[in-house]
């Protein structure tokens, strides 16, 4: 199918957003994050928030002017009560301008967007974000899953373990900034399973640690144990696969010790590192968008009826035409 622009809504956890894109640039775009004043996110409230938001943000990008050949909204994996907001909106806007409805899997989506705009062809991808953690790598027509976590992403686990020392959501931009101040190792369970990761039992020690010693030293043990995890995993993939390129995407790949870490182990093996610019690491409707392009252009549509969310819809049921 011929297309040139797709709307795109994002909205499966805090952060609410809109985009217009085309196979060339991002057109227009808007957000609203939901932001909780304490503690962490609450489904019923981020949804709450999506719905007094969701038309401001679609306003503003269709006040741009352009036009578009579908509207795609991220169908899961993510918070149920969100996901539903987002797709409620999404057939509106469907059936009210009479474009094909297109369902996006926003793991898929945080990948499409990485390879857009950094030009990597076909990477190894370490997808790193508040519920998800995967090392994933296109084999056989779909994106397969060579490695996750066991238990919580590493998003949340460092979100988790900024709530325990008072810093407010989203903790790991916060952890970051503490983490460059710290000067002093201190170990913590490394729990590599095999291709699969563990991170409940190093929180639990590093919020004991947090009792003990400085917590700028905590914090940067936290992430260098963290993520020195998350690179092993991605080697071993890069030399089980044979692919000569790794990307980064998911909100947690903005962190630049870990960018650096991976950069690194890719220099030593020969392979390519690729990190999109800072805007595209978090949830955005231009990921959406870019890669509701991508589906439209093979067809990859649904009706209305048949549009229903999923809150555990895996990276490795999506069916990739395009590579």
């Amino acid at each position: 199918m011929q297309c040139s622009r797709v709307l795109g809504i994002e909205g499966t956890a805090w952060s609410l957003s809109a985009a217009i894109v085309g196979w060339d640039k991002v057109y227009a775009e808007a957000a609203h994050p939901y932001v909780p004043e304490t503690g962490g996110i609450h489904p019923m409230m981020a949804a709450q928030h999506h719905a007094n938001y969701i038309s401001q943000i679609i306003r503003q990008v269709l006040d741009s002017g352009y036009d578009f050949d579908g509207v795609a909204f991220s169908q899961g994996p993510g918070l149920g009560p969100c996901l539903r907001t987002v797709a409620t909106a999404a057939r509106a806007l469907a059936l009210a301008y009479e474009v094909p409805l297109i369902g996006v899997n926003h793991c898929v989506a945080h990948i499409e967007v990485g390879r857009w705009q950094t030009g990597c062809h076909d990477p190894v991808v370490l997808y790193v974000s508040g519920a998800n953690s995967q090392v994933i790598a296109f084999r056989r027509g779909r994106y397969r899953v060579f490695g996750e976590t066991l238990d919580i992403g590493i998003g949340n686990a460092l979100d988790k373990f900024g709530r325990h020392l008072g810093l407010q959501h989203p903790g790991g931009p916060k952890i970051e900034a503490l983490a460059k101040e710290g000067k002093n190792y201190i170990p913590l369970p490394y729990v590599v399973k095999g291709m699969d990761l563990s991170y409940s039992g190093m929180m639990s020690a590093a919020k004991e640690a947090a009792t003990k010693y400085p917590k700028e030293d905590v914090c940067f043990s936290l992430q260098e144990n963290a993520f020195a995890m998350l690179v092993e995993v991605t080697e071993r993939a890069l030399a089980h696969t044979g692919k000569n390129e790794v990307l980064i995407g998911g909100g947690v790949g903005a962190n630049m010790r870990l960018q650096q870490m991976l950069d690194t182990m890719c220099r030593d093996r020969g392979a390519k590192f690729y990190a999109p610019a800072r805007k595209f690491f978090g949830d955005n409707g231009a990921m959406i968008a870019y890669t509701g392009l991508l589906q439209l252009k093979y067809d990859q549509t649904i009706p209305v009826e048949a549009s229903a969310v999923n809150p555990i819809y895996r990276t490795d049921e999506v069916e990739i035409p395009w590579l």
